[in-house]
């Protein structure tokens, strides 16, 4: 077996009115707890505060993504992901919290464009007119839970199970197909 990482779809890329593309390799690292008394924590090792709910913070590289009242996830480099996680555990250790390392169980994609709402509007029970950068929603994209992170103007993150990676790019795909625009947030 090798120790080499590969993301779960390399290099698929689908051009429409919308474009997606796999993301690489994304480190992950999930958080749970009372997010007050592991703020400090998160703080320390991340360099981001907590978010404010739906939201997302972001220090450098690293991300924290607000995903429920009692739990974040820790978006950063894909190899900077073990360090981080043990650094968290340690600074942790005594707290009532849980903390996991995720990157090799998700996959990632883009959905950039002027009209990425529109691709992902017909897949997510979501009104995409009111998302902008930082945002970020957990939902359903057909049949898969789904996380959507707004990362620019034009840009949204998909961010789901890998073992779901090839029906999410094939419903991407088909969503953002050329002749299809429902043209709800032009």
């Amino acid at each position: 077996m090798s120790d080499l990482a590969i993301s779960a779809l390399p290099g698929a890329r689908f051009e429409g009115f919308a474009t997606v593309a796999e993301a690489g390799l994304q480190g992950m690292i999930t958080l749970r707890g009372d997010l007050g008394t592991l703020a400090k924590a998160l703080s320390d090792v991340t360099g981001c505060s907590v978010p404010e709910t739906r939201k997302i913070t972001q220090a450098g590289a690293n991300a924290v993504a607000w995903m429920s009242p009692d739990e974040v996830l820790i978006l950063c480099p894909h190899d900077a992901a073990p360090a981080m996680e043990s650094s968290l555990r340690n600074a942790l250790a005594g707290e009532f919290a849980t903390v996991a390392a995720v990157s090799d169980a998700r996959a990632v994609f883009t959905v950039t464009g002027p009209a990425w709402r529109d691709a992902l509007a017909k897949l997510c029970p979501v009104d995409f007119g009111t998302l902008e950068a930082g945002d970020i929603r957990r939902t359903r994209a057909g049949q898969v839970a789904a996380a959507v992170l707004v990362t620019g103007a034009e840009e949204a993150r998909v961010i789901c199970f890998r073992s779901v990676a090839q029906y999410m790019f094939d419903l991407l795909s088909v969503a953002a197909s050329k002749g299809s625009e429902p043209a709800l947030y032009a």
